[in-house]
């Protein structure tokens, strides 16, 4: 299979998950970040770096948001939401602190492949992306993509349609959210 063909495959996934997931999961996890006082964001590995960059686009629509391990990030308490991704549905610091922000009286939501894990069954807002990850990338059908990187490209896009549909619901432009984009690069 040449390149393109390859590109084209990646593509068609990413898509079939995305036509599944929305609008159903985009407003089931608009809905939550639209009322949360503060928003604590958490993922590990390649998740992890799709957590900040979801982090980064609810700053720059105005919202409160922090990565967690960030020494600038403050507590979660009641009307505070912790926002964490277990594609695999099971890692233990996200169950972890899912236990810590639920005892200190924050919600909770998980963006998972795997809504049926232990992590995700403890949440009070479930947003499930029906996507391959590493830990079912040896059954059955494979993606193109190697490993999990099918849920973590599903993850980008659909966090970006997220934050297209919060800043409608936010009424808000393009332009006012560049104005939160840092001037310090």
């Amino acid at each position: 299979m040449n390149l393109n063909a390859k590109a084209a495959s990646a593509i068609a996934e990413v898509g079939a998950v995305l036509d599944r997931a929305i609008p159903q999961q985009v407003e089931a996890m608009a809905a939550p970040l639209l009322t949360a006082n503060r928003i604590a964001l958490y993922g590990v590995g390649r998740e992890g770096l799709m957590m900040k960059s979801l982090a980064m686009r609810l700053f720059h629509l105005g919202l409160d948001a922090h990565v967690v391990g960030d020494m600038t990030t403050p507590p979660v308490g009641a009307d505070d939401l912790l926002l964490v991704s277990a594609g695999p549905g099971r890692l233990s610091t996200v169950e972890a602190l899912i236990g810590v922000a639920k005892a200190a009286g924050a919600a909770t939501m998980c963006v998972t492949a795997t809504p049926d894990g232990p992590g995700p069954r403890r949440v009070d807002h479930i947003i499930h992306l029906e996507a391959q990850t590493m830990a079912n990338d040896q059954n059955g059908e494979r993606s193109i993509l190697p490993m999990g990187s099918l849920y973590e490209a599903t993850q980008f896009l659909f966090f970006e349609i997220v934050i297209l549909h919060l800043r409608d619901k936010m009424g808000l432009s393009a332009d006012a959210m560049r104005t939160n984009h840092t001037n310090l690069e």
